[in-house]
């Protein structure tokens, strides 16, 4: 429930994308319950504002259908293996969350009616409206399309007003801030200047989608506690946005 006091959510409903790698922790494999919690507390502090979140979570933890189609494999059947990956971190998240006392449902893009809802827009519309964390996996359930894009597509579908990728940096940088010295954090930019300029935010269907549809993107710094209520909350100095315009 929304509290009555403190800093008040720019958000009604969000769009959080994870990276399968982002739940491995320093292990650099698997799931790390650790990560899982402190997710889960970052969750339930703007759910407490009563803020509606819908998660999409990446698979490369488990399995990444690139790096196995490079190897020779073939792509459409690698990605539905990260597709099947991303339901894993799902069902790992959604023990956590609801640990945490956040109500939540897993919709699939892929049937699976065992484990998880089928992703159906307004059913997933409606468990928002009614308080439920919802987390969407299995991409989009199609191939040759990554995480980046099924969280594009979803948000644009639920209506969420942002999407907010979290990263282990703490924006969009000018350059790589682990091999230049000189790279500096670039606060807002366009559609546009993500694309002409080749920065690594999203991939290029999903910055495109978001563009055709007004859809703002929020990077900011996951492993930074406390950071998804700043940058929910319009903290100065949080994280770094693309639009349509300079803001």
């Amino acid at each position: 429930m929304a509290g009555t006091g403190g800093p008040k959510p720019r958000y009604k409903r969000i769009l959080l994308k994870l990276s399968g790698e982002a739940l491995a922790g320093e292990q650099g494999y698997g799931i790390e319950p650790a990560v899982l919690e402190r997710i889960a507390e970052e969750v339930r502090t703007v759910h407490d504002l009563g803020v509606e979140v819908a998660i999409v979570i990446g698979g490369g933890n488990i399995f990444r259908g690139l790096q196995a189609s490079a190897s020779g494999m073939d792509r459409a059947s690698a990605d539905y293996m990260g597709m099947l990956a991303t339901v894993v971190n799902a069902l790992a998240l959604q023990h956590t969350l609801e640990k945490a006392a956040l109500l939540t449902r897993v919709q699939s893009a892929i049937d699976m009616p065992a484990i998880a809802e089928p992703y159906i827009r307004r059913r997933a519309i409606r468990h928002l409206e009614k308080g439920r964390v919802v987390i969407l996996a299995a991409g989009t359930g199609n191939p040759f399309l990554t995480s980046d894009t099924a969280a594009a597509l979803r948000a644009v579908e639920i209506g969420a007003q942002v999407i907010l990728k979290a990263t282990k940096g703490d924006g969009i940088y000018s350059s790589d801030p682990l091999t230049d010295p000189a790279a500096i954090r670039l606060p807002y930019l366009t559609y546009i200047e993500v694309l002409n300029r080749g920065l690594r935010v999203m991939d290029t269907t999903a910055i495109s989608l978001c563009m055709e549809n007004k859809l703002p993107i929020g990077v900011f710094n996951l492993n930074t506690p406390g950071n998804l209520l700043r940058i929910v909350t319009g903290a100065p100095g949080v994280g770094s946005f693309v639009g349509a315009s300079e803001s």
